[in-house]
């Protein structure tokens, strides 16, 4: 049987419908409050028999935090897929996220040393990779200590993996780019796509990879079938630049494009508006330094190693983005 943690996010819904649409045994681990309904709807937009797909799922309560629940939910599994995690920028939730993403990582490997378990898969992302001046990074580059709490509770969270694959566990990291799909509107990319719907007048000049969601579940499956373990791999398509982004979307959702660029400085300012708005409203912030730097870095990566492992072939990101903003039509 097949344990998947993160089932209700985007990377790990999608995951346990490919798995369930092979008739694989899936148990997915759930947090008490957490919503399937997400998961249902991702369902029917790629299938007419999405309730039955659904049902197939074998869904257990508990929390990678919670060394007694993942007793249970360890009961006769011998593969396991985790993506769950705590997304964030700001400084905030760094605690929440060295719980989630780093104690929760170190649980889940602690856990499946102790089952021994034949194959783990862990999703990281490439905020958790090194940086490279004028070249495209790749796996060999070394991460260095920046404002960015999640890529850094995500660094240590690949840590705890590489520990356990130090003591026999057969593990595998990859390390998705901005992954584009359906279903999830408050979060990630999807949360960036709700939020040029609502008009955007400026557009930021950083540049980053992006992948489609159906290619990170589809390597991962190939990565565990094929038994490559005791390796990390990035996983970009196509390295675009945000303003393209942002211009496709307004394109499949026939929206005005933003006409102009965000300097950083008027993101400063809007960093000191945003402080002000939460102090005086007591409401979460928006913008933090991190998000300001990460919408102007121009970072390219490497898919090679990828693609030289598997003869892989990406679905082209233009499509991809174009899929998704029509589920959000219909949404």
């Amino acid at each position: 049987m097949i344990l998947v943690t993160g089932g209700t996010g985007l990377v790990g819904c999608h995951l346990l419908y490919s798995l369930v649409k092979e008739n694989k045994k899936v148990r997915a681990l759930h947090r008490k409050n957490s919503n399937t309904d997400s998961v249902r709807k991702v369902f029917s937009y790629y299938s007419k028999d999405s309730q039955n797909l659904f049902d197939k799922i074998e869904w257990t309560e508990g929390n990678i935090n919670d060394v007694s629940s993942l007793e249970i939910a360890f009961k006769d599994i011998t593969e396991i897929y985790h993506c769950a995690a705590f997304i964030s920028f700001s400084n905030q939730d760094l605690n929440a996220m060295k719980k989630i993403n780093v104690e929760g990582t170190a649980n889940m490997v602690n856990c499946a040393i102790d089952k021994k378990i034949n194959k783990f898969c862990y999703v990281s992302t490439i905020a958790a990779v090194g940086e490279r001046n004028n070249l495209p990074i790749d796996e060999e580059c070394e991460w260095k200590e920046n404002n960015n709490p999640y890529s850094k509770t995500k660094f240590d969270a690949e840590l705890e993996v590489w520990r356990g694959i130090s003591e026999g566990l057969n593990a595998v990291i990859v390390n998705p780019g901005v992954i584009v799909g359906s279903g999830f509107w408050k979060r990630g990319s999807g949360a960036f796509i709700t939020q040029i719907s609502r008009g955007m007048n400026y557009y930021p000049s950083g540049k980053t990879g992006f992948i489609c969601v159906k290619d990170v579940v589809k390597i991962m499956k190939e990565l565990m079938n094929k038994n490559i373990f005791s390796e990390r791999f990035i996983l970009v398509a196509e390295n675009w630049t945000q303003k393209d982004f942002i211009f496709s979307v307004c394109n499949h959702l026939n929206l005005k494009f933003p006409a102009k660029k965000a300097s950083i400085s008027l993101m400063k300012v809007g960093l000191v508006l945003d402080a002000l708005r939460s102090f005086f409203l007591n409401k979460r912030r928006r913008l933090s330094s991190a998000i300001i730097k990460s919408s102007h870095t121009k970072n390219e990566y490497s898919n090679k190693k990828i693609v030289s492992a598997l003869d892989y072939k990406f679905i082209n990101v233009e499509n991809s983005i174009e899929e998704t903003c029509k589920n959000f039509k219909i949404n």
